[in-house]
């Protein structure tokens, strides 16, 4: 039971991650209407950048560890949004009126070109954060078993739930989101009823990469450091997701990826760990089928 609840517990973190990226990606589909795992690119290149420039300011410019972490988290919010913003604007807009095939090229070329980035700036190297606020947090304790979760793993868990409220409000209570929902709904009405399209589209890109930076940054916090070939794997993952969740609901898509979190942890805990990945996006496929299914049949 304490090794059930642990598992449990392992899964709540993994599961805001999950919800919270697909939250952020479904903002972005919602207008562009395309598959782009740019956005998991994104994710990655905040983690890297967040890395060197703490190895930066903490090994060159001989600055202490907190005043070093924030100096790489600033520097890598601005590259990070800055990029997505020259893409959004340079590359998908243009290119979601096309067809949706020279987005999928183009999203895959703009995520080789930030690994290699990413990868060319560290000097193929693996830096690594030191550990911080690694106490154990004791949520139950059975005979000598207890069941635990990390200061940081809370913390983080609290403002990935926070940003996806916020993101929520945003999106039911501003005018932007009611903009944000009619340019989803039909972007030609929007357009004549005078709302830019193509504005919104950007904003909604940006704000889509606000909240793949921001978890880029917490996840690579909580790791310690950030794989240069995860922004495939992460940027995959979310799109299945989103597709499962409904792309133009974005509470949705988080739930969804919730679930994909809880299950893929708890195959972790009690299945064999080299079939996980397989398991995982076979289940992906097989929910993308049948959801796609139910919407063509009437």
């Amino acid at each position: 039971m304490a090794y059930l609840l642990q598992q449990l517990a392992n899964a709540v973190p993994l599961a805001a991650l999950y919800a919270t990226l697909a939250f952020g990606y479904s903002i972005a589909f919602g207008v562009m209407k395309r598959a782009d795992i740019t956005y998991g690119a994104l994710f990655a290149f905040a983690g890297q950048m967040l890395v060197l420039f703490t190895d930066v300011g903490y090994t060159k410019m001989y600055l202490i560890l907190p005043a070093a972490f924030a100096f790489g988290a600033v520097i890598a919010v601005g590259y990070t949004i800055g990029t997505s913003f020259l893409v959004g604007r340079a590359i998908m807009l243009p290119l979601s009126r096309k067809s949706p095939n020279t987005v999928i090229v183009a999203a895959l070329g703009m995520m080789i070109i930030l690994m290699e980035t990413a990868r060319l700036a560290s000097s193929t190297r693996g830096i690594w954060l030191p550990p911080f606020l690694n106490g154990a947090v004791v949520f139950w304790d059975s005979g000598g078993f207890r069941v635990t979760l990390t200061e940081i793993q809370l913390l983080n868990t609290v403002l990935m739930i926070l940003v996806i409220f916020i993101g929520a409000y945003v999106l039911k209570c501003t005018g932007w989101g009611r903009i944000w929902r009619a340019v989803t709904d039909d972007a030609l009405a929007a357009e004549l009823c005078g709302a830019s399209a193509s504005r919104v589209f950007l904003m909604a890109y940006v704000a889509s990469a606000m909240v793949a930076t921001i978890c880029g940054l917490l996840a690579t916090s909580y790791y310690g450091t950030m794989d240069f070939g995860a922004g495939l794997m992460f940027g995959l993952k979310v799109l299945m997701i989103a597709a499962v969740g409904g792309y133009s609901e974005p509470l949705k898509s988080a739930g969804g990826a919730a679930l994909l979190g809880l299950t893929e942890t708890m195959w972790g805990a009690y299945g064999p760990f080299l079939w996980r990945d397989f398991v995982i996006f076979s289940l992906l496929v097989l929910l993308l089928v049948l959801s796609r299914r139910e919407r063509v049949v009437p």
